[in-house]
């Protein structure tokens, strides 16, 4: 089996399963012959195998290695055989291409244009009684832990209690979202796949496909949490005259600047980018750097929404026992330092993790008594370990790997001390992050050593909800872990205050409302 995702080479029995990257080391030139039509049957292991789009290298690998059948399987069950004909069709396909390829740009650039034209004679209605369509348009599958599922199902959730029911479009279900909840998933289509950033652009036209399909639906209004190169919420919103709502997490160029790799098609990108910000009727941002940033760019104050995110107060409370986590991780009797998160650029757990190792150097009692909990994975996980053994800290810190999102509080119920040590941006920027981990801290109760960083430094006050140190100082991080691991009262203190402050103003509840509020204000009734 080739599992198309994380994970070593296994052999169970006669059957041997290996990651894509272990596959293209097991054939190079050397020893690619003895593995020649070896294999009864061969198969692409995937979350979804409508979320797969065109494996044409791996499928044909796959063909030379079986003497049988090849197919892809996800976790339902779900098989799509890979035959001759299918590889076939797809290598054609694949060939053709690199010919059809400027003119697909240029399709989409008319296709923006359109948006951009339309966006200047709108005059939307707003009906609350329909249904409100909200849109997910990452190219993201199998994601099952980190914000942006805690601030989708935040929103959704909350919908129909001040809206009729709402309707999802999405590329993968999710969880965390309410099953009473209407959910369509939008496979990504086929073409383009070996292209960088094409498919997110082909993408909008499976979503113009599944809105089609709403037309005799009486709609609310068009959400759409933005990802990269898409507008098929502002699409639809346009299309139908319905209010537009974008939510806006920064900037996609920038994020692939300073976090990733620099998009190909950028100038396009920023057409898409700005021609969402223009036709949205209300632009949700979760930090008032944000705002500011939207503002110099252009886009009119009156319609940007400065609003943090959420918890939800019942699913993270003190009262989640977590001794059983503690009794599975070997954590009994221990003092706990926590961490949760998807182990991003901006999440400084390399920082955390050279600061618990200085700590032990600095007391080395803590050695027998504390414990630092590493809950997730993720891209910065190599150099989390590296610190770790740095310092000579790794035997004593648990790495959990990635926790599903629902078992995220019985997690963070095991420590007894929770760490946001953000770093500021690497340009000198502000820090436009609203970090979901800090109030999912906050409504637990705990005790918490934050980044003073914009917004955390704003939410939390230092010395009342919080123990706030210097962003990226490890040496200040150092200290604010020993203040609060010597002090247990005040621990105690700081959680029952940030608990009051994430039940009172920091609710997904109450992030939905201000949503609905300020579309209100903003547009009139139908």
């Amino acid at each position: 089996m080739l599992r198309h995702g994380l994970g070593q080479k296994t052999i169970r029995g006669s059957e041997t399963t290996v990651t894509v990257d272990c596959l293209k080391e097991m054939l190079d030139w050397r020893s690619f012959v003895p593995h020649l039509f070896r294999y009864g049957e061969a198969r692409i292991l995937s979350h979804r195998v409508e979320s797969i789009g065109r494996p044409l290298k791996l499928g044909l690998m796959l063909r030379v290695l079986s003497r049988g059948d090849c197919y892809v399987e996800d976790d339902s069950g779900a098989r799509r055989p890979l035959t001759a004909r299918l590889l076939a069709r797809w290598a054609w396909d694949a060939a053709r291409e690199p010919f059809q390829k400027s003119a697909l740009l240029g399709e989409i650039s008319d296709e923006v244009a359109w948006v951009e034209a339309a966006s200047r004679d709108k005059h939307p209605r707003l009906e609350l009684s329909a249904s409100p369509v909200y849109f997910r348009t990452d190219l993201a599958f199998g994601v099952h832990a980190g914000g942006s599922l805690a601030h989708i199902a935040g929103v959704v959730n909350h919908l129909h209690e001040f809206t009729g029911p709402p309707i999802v479009l999405t590329t993968d279900p999710m969880s965390t979202i309410r099953s009473d909840v209407e959910v369509e998933c939008v496979p990504p289509a086929e073409a383009f796949w070996g292209y960088v950033e094409l498919p997110s652009l082909v993408l909008n036209r499976a979503f113009d496909r599944a809105a089609a399909r709403l037309d005799r639906r009486a709609l609310a209004f068009v959400y759409q949490r933005y990802s990269v190169n898409n507008f098929a919420g502002a699409r639809l919103a346009l299309q139908r005259r319905l209010p537009f709502v974008l939510e806006y997490n920064g900037s996609e160029i920038w994020i692939a600047r300073h976090w990733g790799t620099p998009l190909r098609h950028e100038q396009l990108s920023h057409r898409i980018e700005l021609a969402n910000l223009t036709a949205a009727d209300l632009v949700v941002v979760v930090s008032r750097a944000m705002a500011d940033e939207l503002i110099a760019r252009g886009v009119a104050a009156d319609k940007v929404l400065v609003n943090p995110n959420g918890v939800e107060p019942d699913q993270y409370a003190p009262s989640v026992d977590g001794a059983p986590i503690r009794r599975a991780l070997g954590l009994e009797g221990k003092m706990v330092v926590g961490f949760i998160g998807t182990f991003g650029a901006w999440h400084g757990a390399e920082l955390l993790a050279d600061a618990f190792g200085r700590l032990l150097k600095r007391r080395p009692d803590y050695r027998d008594c504390a414990r630092l909990l590493l809950i997730g994975d993720g891209v910065r996980m190599p150099l989390v370990r590296e610190a770790l053994a740095r310092n000579d800290a790794a035997r004593f810190a648990v790495l959990t790997g990635l926790v599903r999102q629902e078992q995220g509080p019985q997690y963070l119920a095991a420590c007894d001390l929770l760490v946001s040590p953000h770093v500021p941006n690497p340009d000198g920027t502000p820090f436009f992050g609203s970090p979901t981990k800090l109030f999912e801290y906050m409504a637990m109760g705990k005790g918490i050593v934050a980044s003073d960083l914009d917004q955390i430094g704003e939410i939390l006050e230092h010395g009342r909800a919080a123990r706030l140190v210097v962003p990226g100082d490890v040496e200040s991080l150092v200290s604010g872990l020993e203040d609060l691991i010597d002090h247990p009262e005040r621990r105690e203190t700081l959680g029952r205050e940030a608990r009051r402050l994430a039940v009172e103003r920091h609710t997904w509840r109450e992030h939905t409302a201000r949503i609905i509020t300020r579309l209100g204000e903003l547009l009139p009734p139908a």
